[in-house]
């Protein structure tokens, strides 16, 4: 890993101790509340968690698997593994949207979900948290795996919707373009297996079994139907010089899907200057999730929450 970090200048790098139970010392969970957005005529659950008193907001975009409550929320007996309780506890109102096909939200009228109206999508439902939040300022932004280069795509188009940009198991490669793909198969619509639902716990002992069978429980629950995907060729429109607001990216140490080359490549190229790369020892593709989830609401947090200059 050091060899790689030396081609890079600018860099934050941040190792953390990965405790063994993964239990963050937070509170019980809190009541999670569903609303229903609207967007282009297409209703979207929003997920809501919030304190008494919230001081920022914070709106979560999943990955491209399964949706927003067995990724951020995800409840296991004796243990802390829900990313929205955690950062609850830090004092956050926390929002996690459905995208098309996933969880609460029915599909598309086509059957598909596409780039371009996921990042719709989460435009609606920013402007949805800024006029109900009853909280002071933007919401931070923040997108795991698929749900990254969706939030990408968001800062690209609106970066007046939201305060910064927080990116995590970011897998694509800037160099690399998407072939278009036939636009005319029918969506397969197949079925969730367990097999499928453990795919993204891949480093040994990363998470407990205990955790990793809730995972696979809930993500059957909640999305006992895979999403189907078109037109992804409209990822080439993601550019990190034209982000310009102020960006967090974190990598897991061991997360093969968002490696260090492709890391490198986004960071050095972002037209922000007000930005950091957090690397999160022990980490894999969902260190949200596994036994570094503490260090990776640290590395949220601390970007939040850091000091601004401002130009004399």
């Amino acid at each position: 890993m050091g060899r790689f970090l030396k081609l890079v200048t600018a860099l934050t790098v941040a190792f953390s101790g990965v405790p063994q139970n993964g239990a963050a010392q937070i509170a019980p969970p809190v009541a999670l509340v569903k609303h229903m957005v609207t967007s282009d005529g297409h209703p979207m659950a929003l997920w809501e968690k919030r304190p008494t008193h919230a001081k920022r907001t914070i709106v979560l975009v999943h990955g491209r698997t399964w949706s927003a409550l067995p990724d951020f929320d995800l409840q296991v007996a004796g243990e802390h593994r829900s990313l929205m309780d955690a950062l609850v506890a830090k004092g956050y109102a926390v929002y996690a949207i459905d995208l098309r096909g996933y969880g609460a939200t029915a599909r598309d009228s086509s059957g598909w979900a596409t780039p371009n109206q996921s990042a719709d999508d989460v435009a609606a439902a920013l402007h949805w948290v800024m006029a109900h939040s009853r909280v002071a300022g933007k919401p931070s932004l923040m997108g795991w795996s698929n749900g990254s280069t969706v939030a990408q795509l968001l800062a690209q188009r609106h970066p007046e919707l939201i305060a910064n940009l927080i990116l995590t198991g970011y897998w694509k490669d800037s160099d690399e373009a998407i072939a278009l793909a036939p636009d005319t198969i029918v969506p397969l619509r197949n079925r969730t297996t367990a097999q499928a639902a453990a795919s993204d716990f891949i480093a040994p002992n990363a998470i407990s079994q205990r955790a990793l069978q809730a995972y696979v429980a809930a993500a059957i629950a909640a999305d006992p139907v895979r999403s189907d995907w078109r037109r992804r060729e409209q990822f080439n429109a993601l550019d990190p010089a034209k982000i310009t607001v102020p960006t967090l990216l974190i990598q897991g140490e061991l997360d093969p899907i968002a490696p260090t080359a492709f890391q490198a490549k986004f960071f050095a190229r972002l037209g922000t200057v007000d930005r950091q790369w957090v690397v999160i020892a022990g980490g894999d593709h969902a260190v949200l999730i596994e036994n570094t989830q503490p260090a990776f609401v640290s590395a949220m947090v601390n970007f939040i929450e850091r000091p601004v200059w401002t130009k004399p």
